[in-house]
C-alpha cells in the first residue's frame, strides 16, 4: 500500500492543479510562448552550497545554457546529466534539482543540468542534436550517466540513441555508462496498449491533452514516429544498462511497460521497477517511496 505520505499528495495534486481539457490549442501555444519567453530554467541558490555552479552554452542560433555543478571538494568520479520534466512546455520544478542534486551526491558525481528550449516556440530539432552532440563530448572525458523524469525521461533516450549512433558510425568513442529513466514520456504517438487504462487510474496527468503537448514538441504529425521525438520506438539495441522507474497509477505506465517489453526483446539490459499503486514520477514528489527509490538509482549508477 502507498505511503500515508503519498496518499496524501495524490489527493493534493488533483486539487492543487485541476485537470483543464484544451479546446483551444493555438491560444494555448501563443499564452505558453509568451510565459516561456519571461522565464528560463536557472540553479536555485542552496545548489551552490555543495557544488560550483558554472555556465556553458550549447546548440545554434544563440543556443542555451546548461548548468555545470562540481562537487565543492573538485573530486567527482562520473558526470550526471539530469534532463527535466514538464511536458516540454515548463522549466524545471525545484524538486528536479534536488532529486538531481541529491543524486549526484549519493554517486560522487559533477551533475550538468540542462535548460533546454522549452515548446511550443521550439521543438525537438532545437535540442536533440545539440544535446547529442554534447552528451557524446563528455562521454569522449569520462563516466556520464544519463537521467530524466518524464518529458526529460523520453529526452533522456532520445539522446541516448543519437549518442549510441555516433559511436556506430565512429564519430565518437564512447556511450554513457548507464540511463535512469523516471516515468519517461517516450512514446509521443500514445501506441501502447492500455495506455487509457493507465489514464484512468492517474488522478493528475490528463490523456485529453496529451496529443497537443507531443505535438508542441514534435513540431508536425509526421515527427511524432520518429526516433528523436519517440524513441521507445525506435532501435533499441546497443544502449547502455538501463534502470526504469514507473508507477501504475501514471498515465506513462503502460509505455514504460511497452517499452521494457521491447527492451526484453532485443536484449537491451533494462531493470523495470514497478511502483505499484504509485504516481507519476513519484521518485522526485515528497513522498516516503522517493527515499527508497533514490537510494536504489544511486546503487545502480554506483554498481
Amino acid at each position: 500500500m502507498p505511503s500515508l505520505s503519498h496518499r496524501l499528495v495524490a489527493l493534493a495534486l488533483p486539487r492543487l492543479n485541476p485537470p483543464v481539457v484544451i479546446t483551444d490549442p493555438e491560444r494555448l501555444r501563443a499564452k505558453l510562448v509568451e510565459k516561456n519567453r519571461t522565464r528560463q530554467t536557472t540553479p536555485p541558490a542552496w545548489l551552490a552550497k555543495d557544488f560550483v555552479v558554472t555556465e556553458e552554452w550549447i546548440g545554434t542560433g544563440g543556443g542555451f545554457p546548461v548548468y555545470v555543478a562540481t562537487p565543492r571538494s573538485g573530486s567527482f568520479t562520473r558526470t550526471l546529466v539530469h534532463l527535466h520534466g514538464g511536458s516540454y512546455t515548463a522549466t524545471a520544478h525545484v524538486r528536479q534539482w534536488k532529486f538531481a542534486a541529491a543524486l549526484a551526491r549519493r554517486t560522487s558525481a559533477r551533475l550538468v543540468f540542462p535548460a533546454y528550449p522549452l515548446a511550443p516556440e521550439f521543438t525537438w530539432r532545437d535540442s536533440v542534436p545539440a544535446l547529442t552532440g554534447y552528451v557524446a563530448g563528455l562521454c569522449a572525458e569520462g563516466e556520464v550517466v544519463v537521467s530524466g523524469d518524464s518529458a526529460g525521461g523520453g529526452l533522456a533516450l532520445a539522446v541516448a540513441l543519437g549518442v549510441r549512433d555516433l559511436v556506430r558510425s565512429g564519430e565518437a568513442p564512447a556511450q554513457p555508462a548507464k540511463l535512469l529513466l523516471i516515468a519517461p514520456w517516450a512514446d509521443l504517438t500514445r501506441s501502447a496498449p492500455g495506455t487509457e487504462e493507465a489514464a484512468a487510474r492517474d488522478p493528475w496527468l490528463s490523456i485529453e491533452n496529451h496529443d497537443t503537448y507531443a505535438l508542441f514538441w514534435a513540431g508536425s504529425a509526421a515527427d511524432l514516429v520518429l526516433p528523436q521525438v519517440s524513441p521507445a520506438l525506435g532501435d533499441l539495441t546497443d544502449l547502455p544498462p538501463t534502470m526504469l522507474l514507473c508507477g501504475t497509477h501514471d498515465m506513462l505506465y503502460a509505455g514504460a511497460e511497452a517499452l521494457a517489453a521491447r527492451a526484453a526483446a532485443v536484449g537491451w539490459p533494462v531493470v523495470f521497477e514497478i511502483g505499484h499503486g504509485l504516481l507519476h514520477v513519484y521518485p522526485i514528489l515528497p513522498v516516503a517511496e522517493a527515499r527508497g527509490a533514490l537510494k536504489r538509482l544511486a546503487a545502480f549508477v554506483r554498481g
